[in-house]
């Protein structure tokens, strides 16, 4: 791991996205509730804070950060579902790699919980949107920009 015992601590927050692309009869069945699996919404809110919670320990390098807030997102749209995950914390690191796993573990929840009724989902547009604090400040990354 890097050392980052000499870095300040800084109040530090990250924004990531997901989308999970979905059949038509797919996306009814999230939206009304009635996937075979149950309700993929509230257990994909669920998977994805575990995710953030378990970064350090799924992503070799990352160091464990006391994580102060992690909300999450999950929202239809048109194609498919789209999942935010926001992360907070006071470290000397950022926290955006919690939030990118938050959003993939999310996502592949999702994924899991469709697949019965559409086995050709994807998983895409895995993201980070924004991140405060830290050396370079706060960074918001425009749709494209990246």
């Amino acid at each position: 791991m890097i050392d980052i015992t000499d870095k300040p601590v800084t109040r530090r927050a990250a924004v990531a996205r997901s989308r999970v692309m979905l059949s038509a009869e797919a996306l009814d069945a999230f939206r009304a509730g009635t996937l075979p699996k149950g309700p993929a919404d509230e257990v994909a809110r669920v998977a994805g804070i575990l995710g953030a919670k378990k970064c350090a320990e799924l992503i070799p390098y990352c160091h464990p950060i006391a994580l102060e807030h992690v909300g999450i997102e999950v929202e239809p749209i048109e194609g498919g579902v789209e999942v935010r995950a926001t992360t907070r914390a006071t470290a000397s690191t950022g926290v955006e790699m919690e939030a990118l796993t938050a959003v993939c573990i999310a996502a592949l929840t999702i994924y899991d919980m469709c697949k019965a009724i559409d086995p050709a989902a994807v998983i895409t547009e895995v993201r980070v949107l924004r991140k405060t604090g830290g050396r370079h400040g706060d960074l918001v990354f425009e749709e494209g920009e990246q």
